[in-house]
């Protein structure tokens, strides 16, 4: 088998090489990541042991790092997402009912275009996600989930479509409506989505 593409053929032992060599570079981080952990919890223990700070300190510490971290890395889309809340998303029984027939027309499906880590059930079930941000939500040249038909504004995988989707519920999001009774959309709700046309 050769795999095409506008460049040139890529046989398989390319791709083969390509893995090896992906997986040489994790073992090789993950064996510093151990050995810097090994140092921090030394270090931390050795500072508690002697009474230079408290386990509460560095609890409080840590909370507050972390958020900052997680903060730092989302901007920098930085790691792995996966929803950790792992949930069977074909036993949600209160799905979200919106007329969204008669709203389209505004929000123009917008919910369609947001960002979201998949579970492991949708990844492997074969929902799409970007190689280059495992493991969110794929999107196409338009800023859309490559799921959603340009033609008809359905889901082509709605059987299966993340349990994200089926939770979802725009009624509070300011992102979509600044009052949805009214039916009145948020103005900048567009340009993100007018941002990945232009990219």
């Amino acid at each position: 088998m050769v795999i095409e593409t506008k460049e040139r053929n890529i046989e398989p032992r390319e791709i083969l090489d390509g893995f090896l060599y992906s997986y040489r570079q994790m073992d090789t981080s993950a064996v510093k990541l151990f050995e810097a952990s090994v140092h921090l919890y030394a270090l931390a223990e050795l500072l508690i042991d002697k009474g230079i700070i408290s386990t509460e300190e560095l609890e409080e510490r840590k909370k507050e790092v972390k958020k900052r971290l997680n903060q730092s890395y989302k901007d920098a889309e930085i790691g792995v997402r996966v929803r950790r809340q792992e949930i069977d998303k074909y036993a949600i029984t209160n799905e979200v009912k919106i007329d969204c027939e008669n709203r389209m027309h505004l929000c123009r499906g917008a919910c369609c275009s947001f960002d979201y880590p998949l579970t492991m059930q949708d990844i492997k079930e074969g929902v799409r996600w970007r190689l280059g941000r495992p493991f969110m939500n794929a999107h196409g040249a338009d800023g859309y989930c490559v799921h959603w038909q340009r033609d008809n504004a359905k889901c082509s995988i709605y059987e299966c479509r993340p349990a994200v989707c089926r939770e979802y519920d725009c009624r509070q999001d300011s992102r979509v409506w600044t009052d949805f009774e009214k039916m009145v959309i948020n103005p900048e709700l567009f340009n993100k989505i007018m941002k990945h046309q232009n990219q």
